[in-house]
């Protein structure tokens, strides 16, 4: 594995669920904490911009607050020290860019969950506007299981 403890000193870790969380952070927290990085991890609660949500606000921040807890257990796995923060918008790839502005991200770090280009095409394919449209480095993980991880 190449050095990347300069890209993983202060990464951004943005997560989309709990089962998302796990999946990231398995990828992900082992090679920050090797690095003695401070992750920062977001999870965006997508505002539907005048239509109705998809679901209550109280319903959304309780899944986020299900995703912090296992990105806690995976961070006690490592001794990592990790912030959490919940943040609102529409466009979630932007508010993943504005938290990295926030937050002085050394680094966006994600591990890209499965899906078909039809959920890409109606989703917005946050995973392409992560990867085209960042002003800092993107880090994009492998399954933890495919280098031998946790």
């Amino acid at each position: 594995m190449s050095d990347t403890s300069n890209l993983l000193a202060r990464p951004l870790v943005p997560v989309a669920s709990e089962e998302d969380a796990v999946e990231t952070c398995r990828a992900a927290f082992p090679r920050i904490a090797a690095a003695g990085g401070r992750p920062v991890v977001v999870h965006v609660i997508e505002k539907a911009g005048g239509a109705p949500d998809k679901a209550g606000v109280e319903q959304r921040e309780s899944a986020a607050q299900e995703a912090f807890d296992a990105v806690g257990a995976c961070a006690a796995d490592y001794d990592l020290d990790v912030e959490t923060e919940i943040r609102y918008g529409r466009d979630v790839a932007g508010v993943i860019f504005e938290t990295a502005d926030d937050v002085d991200a050394s680094a966006i770090v994600f591990h890209p969950r499965g899906g078909s280009w039809v959920l890409d095409l109606l989703t917005g394919d946050v995973r392409d506007a992560l990867v085209t449209r960042s002003d800092r480095p993107v880090v994009v993980l492998p399954d933890a299981d495919a280098e031998g991880g946790r």
